[in-house]
């Protein structure tokens, strides 16, 4: 699916091309929590996106503009997860683009593919910045857990339960 809707706003199955500019929504999205960025800062290897879900088709690009003018505004990572489920390894937004509902989309497309693949859950470890975003888009906080980066929440979302959801999943 390459869906445009009258906002300019596509989601599509990201492409070796789209690495530079992944690196680059993913570098000021990490720094744009003023918390965050000291810490970051420090371990800037932290700061570093490989792409590696993009080869895999894994990695699904939120691009604004037009068709051949495109310009990356979020993305979002899904690698296999616990319990019959996907793990929701990256999700970020343009710092400019903010509040504009992208990252919901992601979420909403991710959601759709992960049902169309039999997948029953979607897991994502966020941190406390992101809780309420991730609690209105219908993930339960299950834990939490230790990452390199601190204490990360563990969340769900039952896919039979996701609100929103759509059948099909981005064109490849």
């Amino acid at each position: 699916m390459n869906d445009r809707a009258e906002s300019g706003l596509a989601i599509r199955t990201a492409i070796a091309a789209d690495l530079p500019a992944l690196q680059q929504v993913y570098r000021a999205a990490s720094l744009s929590n003023a918390g965050d960025a000291p810490m970051l800062l420090a371990q800037p290897e932290f700061l570093v996106f490989a792409g590696e879900g993009i080869a895999a088709g894994r990695t699904l690009v939120a691009v604004a503009g037009v068709p051949g003018d495109d310009r990356v505004v979020g993305f979002a990572t899904v690698t296999e997860g616990l319990d019959d489920g996907l793990e929701l390894e990256d999700l970020f937004v343009d710092p400019d683009w903010r509040r504009r509902g992208i990252a919901r989309d992601l979420v909403r497309h991710v959601v759709a593919a992960a049902r169309d693949s039999g997948h029953r859950l979607l897991w994502v470890i966020g941190n406390r910045h992101a809780l309420d975003f991730y609690l209105a888009v219908g993930f339960v906080q299950t834990g939490e857990v230790s990452t390199a980066l601190g204490t990360g929440l563990r969340m769900s979302l039952d896919l039979s339960q996701a609100p929103g959801a759509r059948s099909s999943a981005p064109s490849r």
